[in-house]
């Protein structure tokens, strides 16, 4: 997570909210160690047992990231302005990560070959599409998986379990947006991860 201490921030918000390692293990299903170990920046965390995490606050990922500011209506952002949420291994660049009111998420995702969002399924409120702009990604939506290449998209509810997997050699490309903005909503709500 290029150069985000993500440990750091995670001891912050859990100190803020006056929990210990054990509490929030307890209520994000987590085990202890596992908080121990991203607080010291021992382990870098997947986006979907961050997520878990987060939920357990709760803090949306954006939050986490962008911190506590909210920035103007911006209309246009540079690729350099792009918020990074992904994992470290995937790349997701959520766009007006401080937008106030976002009704929206818009990503620019990258995988990596090999990447994956993680063998649980994802479940969560709202619906979400994107088209793949390079590359192969291999998609399962409520037991059904197909391969999706360069120009294909997809448009589902985000409630069916779904996973997004790298099985190709080379890198895939997204662009996708969901609603409700799951990465600006509290509660359990999440894209992809």
């Amino acid at each position: 997570m290029s150069g985000f201490d993500v440990g750091g921030r995670l001891k912050q918000l859990r100190m803020q909210r006056d929990l210990s390692q054990r509490e929030l293990a307890k209520r994000a299903g987590v085990t202890n160690s596992t908080i121990s170990l991203i607080e010291q920046n021992s382990v870098s965390p997947s986006v979907s047992s961050l997520k878990k995490i987060l939920d357990a606050l709760p803090v949306t990922i954006s939050e986490f990231f962008a911190g506590e500011e909210v920035s103007r209506e911006q209309v246009f952002y540079r690729a350099s302005e792009l918020t990074e949420i992904g994992d470290g291994v995937l790349s997701w660049r959520l766009i007006g990560a401080r937008r106030p009111n976002r009704r929206m998420s818009i990503l620019h995702e990258r995988y990596p070959p090999g990447a994956d969002t993680g063998e649980d399924m994802l479940e969560h409120d709202g619906e979400e599409g994107g088209v793949i702009i390079s590359g192969t990604i291999e998609l399962t939506v409520n037991g059904e998986v197909q391969l999706l290449t360069a120009g294909d998209a997809y448009y589902f509810d985000s409630r069916l379990p779904h996973r997004f997997r790298n099985v190709s050699d080379s890198e895939c490309i997204i662009v996708s947006a969901n609603n409700p903005p799951s990465f600006s909503d509290g509660g359990d709500a999440q894209h992809h991860a």
